[in-house]
């Protein structure tokens, strides 16, 4: 049932399923400039007012789980992600250290807090927007978790080498996804691990537009489905190989997948 369902939505014409829901992802734009135009951001500070007040309830126990603002009653665990991190931690004698790029205020960070609870040396540095960061260090930060503004302040700063990058539902958001990702290959991490990305289906990069539902925040902002041949070839010539790919777990109403990658440099 749920797979004829996300057909049908698909099937559905972008302008008529953004009538009808009053939110999605509709257009193919020639420009991030172009569909910025007639986009709110991601910058406004509602959108932190409310990620920090959903986020608040998880860490203080007034929730179980947080994922875009939205608070569950039971956490959806990405099990390849999680893997993820357990494996490299066992390969590290119980060591872990994490950039979360765009990582919010914690998300899956505290969508797995149980289990990196068990690994005797965690750290989970998130690299985010300037006032998230500030409210990060104010409301969230600990001795596992810390906030910085760019990725060379956290490996400066980090008491560790970084062993993974984590992007989960981050290079849609950036205006060139594969600038940001040629300067993290540079960096020379031992692991990329990518969730929650959209793929289109013709193996064409489309730049859209994605109007947040009301009931979350009011926002709109460019969104890229990222061509997945292109994607695999960009980390093949770049020195990183395939450990595993899977499947994701958002579903949007244009002709697309999400997936997931984990990518090991060597």
């Amino acid at each position: 049932m749920n797979n004829i369902k996300q057909t049908l939505i698909r099937l559905l014409p972008d302008c008529l399923f953004l009538l009808y829901k009053g939110y999605g992802w509709y257009g193919d734009f020639r420009c991030w400039e172009e569909a910025k135009k007639i986009t709110e951001g991601y910058e406004s500070d509602n959108i932190l007012q409310t990620v920090k007040e959903s986020s608040l309830k998880v860490k203080n126990g007034e929730a179980v789980y947080e994922r875009d603002s939205v608070l569950f009653d039971k956490i959806e665990y990405t099990w390849e992600v999680l893997s993820a991190l357990l494996w490299i931690a066992a390969q590290n004698k119980g060591s872990l250290n994490v950039i979360d790029f765009g990582g919010s205020l914690g998300s899956t960070y505290y969508q797995n807090k149980d289990f990196l609870d068990k690994i005797p040396h965690v750290l989970w540095n998130i690299v985010e927007q300037p006032n998230f960061v500030k409210e990060g260090k104010v409301s969230f930060e600990n001795d596992r978790l810390k906030f910085y503004f760019s990725i060379q302040e956290c490996i400066e700063n980090s008491p560790q080498p970084v062993d993974i990058i984590l992007l989960s539902c981050v290079l849609p958001y950036i205006e060139d996804p594969y600038d940001l990702l040629t300067k993290i290959i540079n960096k020379k991490f031992p692991y990329i691990l990518i969730d929650r990305t959209g793929f289109t289906l013709n193996n064409r990069d489309r730049l859209t537009v994605q109007k947040v539902p009301s009931s979350i925040y009011k926002a709109s902002y460019p969104s890229w489905f990222l061509g997945e041949e292109k994607f695999r070839h960009f980390f093949k010539s770049n020195g990183y190989s395939l450990v595993m790919d899977f499947e994701a777990l958002d579903v949007v109403n244009i002709p697309s997948k999400y997936k997931g990658f984990l990518y090991k440099l060597g």
